[in-house]
């Protein structure tokens, strides 16, 4: 074996060997299956569907030794075209065809982002989930409160339905007394996801421009850890990039007034009222579409025993990634 090393200088690679093998190898037994995966714990279901299919070749050679599967005629497929009753068949929307329905994946267990062929109708649109957790949470406001520990969840509540109520009277022609005040005291639905769909010509996007991502708050995801995603707030459609946005899963307020000037991303930090985190209730309409932060991280190293779904518990400080895609290179800066 003395002289792979100088065939390797020579040729770049053994004598006789050609990396395409390997790679159409690779094509074959790992991207094709995790294409055909949920995407969550893939590996069990791609060594299931390498099991099938090492299982179907073998029954295929044993028709054909049976004489069960007859051979193509050279020089034609083994799938000969379809016929124009076949072809209006195969084209009703009910029945997509094999490579389409692997990419048509649940929402809840499909990448967090796709392109949709979609026109351009607005720039930017926020949907709650179809379904909501039912008797899984709370079904009134005090309820809720415990358990998400926000005990003046009522009080935001109120604050936001006088914002609804009165969006261009004079601050003195509010009601102040609390009788005055409009309260909620029917039942309520809580959700875990809703779905963004915004104008962003710049990243992958259907014909339209239009793209869609999942935005998730999760208590316990996938039976696992809580996930709380980062979301975009527009808080002043005049003013353009972060100066007229901050970001939510409590509320995130800018450090300075510019990006910082070694990395030119916003800085950001939880904010508080007192003691407490800040809280808000706006309408799902104010969301514009997921954030990505990157906590700021100081000299020492993490303990191994710090994982993702403790970053936004225990540092103080985040950037703003601006780098996520291009569509966020463009509001964020």
């Amino acid at each position: 074996m003395t002289h792979y090393t100088y065939l390797i200088r020579l040729f770049s690679a053994l004598n006789g060997l050609c990396s395409s093998i390997t790679e159409s190898k690779h094509i074959k037994a790992i991207k094709e299956p995790w294409r055909w995966s949920s995407w969550y714990n893939a590996l069990g279901q791609m060594l299931l569907t390498n099991q099938r299919l090492d299982k179907l070749a073998a029954s295929r050679v044993d028709f054909r030794t049976r004489g069960m599967l007859l051979e193509p005629p050279d020089g034609e497929s083994a799938h000969p075209a379809p016929t124009n009753a076949e072809e209006q068949t195969n084209t009703d929307p009910e029945l997509p065809s094999t490579i389409q329905s692997a990419s048509l994946l649940d929402a809840d267990v499909s990448a967090d982002s796709e392109d949709i062929d979609a026109p351009t109708s607005v720039l930017v649109h926020v949907e709650l989930a179809r379904t909501s957790q039912g008797k899984k949470h709370p079904q009134n406001i005090p309820a809720l409160a415990n358990e998400l520990n926000i005990p003046n969840l009522a009080e935001l509540v109120q604050q936001f339905l006088i914002e609804q109520l009165y969006p261009d009277k004079d601050p003195a022609q509010i009601p102040s007394g609390i009788m005055d005040c409009p309260r909620y005291n029917g039942r309520i639905q809580v959700f875990h996801s809703a779905v963004s769909t915004f104008f962003a010509p710049s990243d992958l996007s259907g014909v339209g421009g239009m793209k869609c991502e999942h935005i998730r708050m999760s208590p316990k995801w996938r039976n696992g850890h809580a996930r709380k995603d980062c979301v975009f707030v527009i808080t002043d459609p005049n003013i353009p990039g972060m100066r007229g946005m901050d970001i939510v899963i409590q509320w995130f307020n800018r450090i300075d007034d510019a990006p910082d000037e070694d990395t030119g991303m916003w800085v950001v930090s939880p904010s508080s009222d007192g003691n407490h985190a800040h809280y808000a209730v706006i309408h799902v309409e104010a969301i514009f579409r997921s954030a990505h932060l990157i906590p700021v991280y100081g000299t020492e190293p993490l303990p191994s025993s710090i994982q993702s779904h403790h970053v936004l518990d225990i540092f103080n400080l985040f950037y703003v990634n601006k780098y996520a895609d291009h569509h966020a290179f463009e509001i964020a800066w």
